[in-house]
């Protein structure tokens, strides 16, 4: 396995944050298609290749491109044209920077396939994948807003190749409680990406409010209703069993990129140079 950082955990200018991911240990870095202070989709194919020559000349592949749109993600029939055109532009883009993964939030998926939200998220979620398919390329639905039952149900029912998951375990246990061992084992050869991510649970809290409040920007009101729901935390001082992970992912056969995310801290840079050497001795360790 390889070690990934998101670029914007470290909060600096795109070029600079590339260049510290391979300071501080990193083998791969995941680029946001758009950011605060850039835009990929915006770029020309003379930039695209610029900025492939300055991963590759700082000793990184890039491990996926973040294709979140926010809001409520493909819950919504008539913005769902509009997003999916947005997000085949994404797939563009990834593929002329020679990566193959598009990782993105895409709402919360009902538990019932007879629920009109689930019917309008697999419409338009079937017509994304094809698509990626086309072009080499997985859109990678990041866990956390349900069950990796459901997700698994849904990707089933999606019956494309060009869909698949990025496993974060801190968003499932932080949202839904649920043990990432139990999801690697039924999400299996669907996983294609995952983030490197701790956390923990506080309380119970249907998800949907949760996504919701994100989308809305009304989280902050939430917690006030409700009390502290869960808390992202450094690597290793969460409540990821990290061995018990990273052990059930091996066995799945996985051998991609665990990717950094830090979202939250002062010292991105102290947190994330922390991640990569806790990574460094668990793949040693393990043998991964």
């Amino acid at each position: 396995m390889k070690i990934g950082v998101i670029s914007d955990s470290l909060k600096r200018p795109l070029y600079e944050s590339i260049k510290r991911s391979s300071e501080l240990g990193a083998e791969g870095v995941q680029l946001y298609a758009s950011s605060a202070n850039y835009d990929l989709l915006m770029m020309d194919e003379r930039q695209c290749v610029e900025l492939k020559a300055h991963c590759a000349a700082c000793g990184l592949g890039i491990s996926a491109i973040c294709g979140d749109l926010g809001g409520h993600g493909f819950q919504v029939a008539r913005d769902n044209p509009r997003r999916v055109k947005t997000c085949m532009r994404i797939i563009d883009v990834t593929r002329q920077l020679g990566c193959n993964v598009v990782t993105m939030h895409v709402g919360v998926i009902p538990s019932s396939q007879d629920n009109e939200i689930y019917k309008t998220m697999l419409a338009a979620l079937r017509e994304l994948g094809a698509y990626a398919k086309d072009n080499n390329v997985v859109v990678a639905i990041e866990t956390g807003p349900e069950s990796s039952r459901v997700l698994k149900q849904f990707l089933c029912d999606a019956g494309t190749k060009g869909l698949g998951v990025n496993l974060d375990p801190a968003n499932l246990i932080m949202i839904l409680n649920e043990d990432p061992v139990h999801a690697v084992r039924t999400l299996g050869d669907y996983i294609v990406h995952t983030h490197a991510k701790d956390g923990v649970h506080y309380r119970d809290c249907d998800p949907v409010k949760v996504y919701d409040a994100f989308a809305e920007g009304g989280f902050e009101n939430l917690v006030a209703e409700t009390g502290d729901l869960f808390a992202e935390l450094p690597l290793g001082e969460g409540t990821v069993n990290w061995d018990a992970y990273l052990k059930a992912l091996k066995e799945i056969g996985f051998d991609g990129f665990l990717t950094i995310e830090r979202e939250v801290g002062e010292n991105p840079d102290k947190d994330i140079w922390k991640a990569c050497e806790f990574l460094r001795h668990k793949i040693i360790e393990h043998k991964l």
